[in-house]
């Protein structure tokens, strides 16, 4: 019998799974690990709604992926079944290399190596196992497919992945900036030159997909107190895997005990399978288990970050549009080193500075174009008659100092 399924999304209501190879592959292992990464990190310290996982995200996306067929081929794009299935499988399976705690730990557990790279390594290797029945989703997926719209459904600055975590992030944390008229902006993508567009009535619909970008990157993906918890997580792993390959035993499960003993380059993570292997079991829980356990850890630096985390008690962090000053840096790290007793190498986990940057949308290369009436395209920031658009496509970076709030509320600082 043809298996089928159907879920019960709480942003979009029932979504269809398709049977055959869809349904397989959302049943196989490394697919239903994603039930076990959060989509946001750490987010969920602030606002506490954000639980959600990346297995809820995939099958959002491929639920978009789906309307967007349909509305394209409603206007006459041919686009055969076995492609529609390829682009579903392709925005399906976008995030599947995505490691412990997603954006946050990317180059933690593996360095220089992005989630993008591995998610096309674990296609390559489900391709395998499935008879190469996912070989035109990769190509999809690696813009190598001719029908280049397809890639854009996937990956662009108007593709059905940045579509459904701004809807469901904005829903699960409660913040409405961020919510989107996702139904009529799909309505209005269209295909010209073979490229996707967006006809000229849906112009304000993209005006404030834009706008919800920018609103929920800085109140929520880089919300201040966000950026403490996430980097102080960072901090963990990297203090763990120098305890580590100092020779220190460190409790951790066998899967996170190979990444934290090892220096693994990104050719070495290309070329052995031991690596992969060991990647697609990590999840969340591997992380979570080994910090609880390290919070008694002998090593002071170790043990005091773990504690912190787990108990909330976060850095403070200090936001602001200009370099930190470094003699204020050095007063920071003078009373650190004072307060907690640790030496002025191992201060630099607890108090240390960082850029950060965004931009809403980047002109040029992959930008959003408009079909206007007259049948000419125009890039969104001409055809829209908001001059913020153009402040929109400027990259904003801003500097942060983080500190224990200790050295605040103790007078120290």
């Amino acid at each position: 019998m043809k298996k089928k399924k159907i879920v019960n999304d709480p942003v979009y209501g029932f979504i269809s799974i398709p049977g055959g190879l869809i349904f397989d592959l959302i049943e196989h292992p490394y697919f239903q690990r994603l039930r076990y990464i959060k989509q946001v990190s750490l987010t969920h310290m602030v606002y506490p709604g954000a639980l959600h996982t990346r297995f809820q995200h995939a099958l959002g996306a491929m639920y978009l992926m789906g309307l967007a067929i349909e509305t394209l081929r409603g206007k006459g794009v041919e686009i055969s079944s076995d492609e529609e299935e390829a682009a579903l499988i392709a925005i399906l399976l976008h995030d599947i290399g995505h490691g412990p705690f997603s954006h946050s730990l990317e180059h933690s557990i593996v360095e220089d190596v992005s989630h993008e790279d591995i998610s096309g390594l674990i296609m390559d290797k489900l391709n395998k196992e499935f008879n190469g029945q996912l070989t035109t989703a990769i190509s999809i997926f690696r813009n190598n497919y001719p029908k280049f719209f397809l890639h854009q459904l996937v990956s662009s600055q108007l593709d059905t992945d940045r579509m459904d975590y701004l809807i469901r992030d904005s829903f699960f944390t409660g913040v409405t900036e961020g919510v989107i008229s996702f139904n009529r902006i799909i309505k209005m993508l269209n295909v010209f030159d073979n490229e996707l567009v967006v006809e000229e009535k849906g112009i304000y619909s993209i005006e404030k997909f834009l706008i919800a970008r920018r609103l929920m990157y800085w109140q929520v993906y880089l919300h201040k107190t966000v950026i403490s918890a996430e980097q102080m997580l960072v901090k963990i792993l990297h203090r763990a895997k120098q305890l580590s390959l100092q020779g220190h035993d460190l409790f951790a499960t066998p899967f996170l005990k190979h990444f934290l003993t090892t220096r693994i380059t990104k050719e070495a993570f290309e070329k052995d399978p031991a690596h992969l292997a060991a990647f697609v079991e990590l999840d969340d829980v591997d992380i979570l288990a080994s910090i609880k356990v390290w919070t008694n850890h002998p090593d002071k630096t170790l043990s005091l970050l773990c504690s912190r985390l787990m108990n909330r008690q976060l850095n403070n962090v200090e936001m602001s549009n200009d370099k930190p000053d470094e003699k204020l840096l050095l007063k920071l790290k003078e009373a650190a080193i004072d307060y907690f007793d640790v030496s002025e190498a191992e201060v630099n986990y607890l108090v240390y500075s960082k850029t950060i940057s965004n931009s809403a949308y980047q002109v040029g290369d992959g930008s959003i174009k408009i079909l206007m009436k007259n049948g000419t395209i125009k890039d969104i920031t001409q055809a829209s008659d908001l001059s913020n658009l153009e402040v929109l496509s400027k990259k904003v970076q801003k500097y942060i100092v983080s500190f224990p709030k200790d050295l605040r509320s103790k007078g120290l600082f």
